[in-house]
């Protein structure tokens, strides 16, 4: 059984630097794409950044320059590194990817709290 496990999340006051990762495991043949989403109380979930399947990376408009993400294709591991962080940023993030493991299926993480203090 696959699965999609982060790590990385916590409390930060507003400017300091928080680093997401997501590790992907299992019995997975392949994976295309990876990336992170968020969701704030009361609000739907949003792309934050991703890797498309031809390895190009998207970010929302909110985060850019201040979040990059990366990877270890070694690892099965997506990284995002949030830097600058603001009270807006404040939200569940939950990793995301679609794996073949003898089917094509898109997975999700647990999960992981960001809470940025003002």
């Amino acid at each position: 059984q696959a699965q999609l496990v982060e790590s990385g999340g916590g409390l930060v006051q507003a400017g300091g630097s928080l680093r997401l990762s997501c590790a992907a495991s299992g019995s997975i043949f392949s994976i295309n794409g990876m990336g992170w989403y968020r969701q704030a109380p009361g609000k739907q979930r949003e792309l934050v950044a991703n890797f498309t399947s031809d390895g190009s990376t998207n970010y929302a408009d909110s985060v850019k320059g201040r979040f990059t993400i990366s990877r270890d294709n070694a690892k099965k591991t997506v990284y995002l590194q949030m830097n600058s962080l603001k009270p807006e940023d404040t939200a569940v993030y939950y990793c995301n990817s679609q794996m073949y493991v003898g089917t094509w299926r898109t997975y999700w993480g647990q999960g992981t709290q960001v809470t940025v203090s003002s």
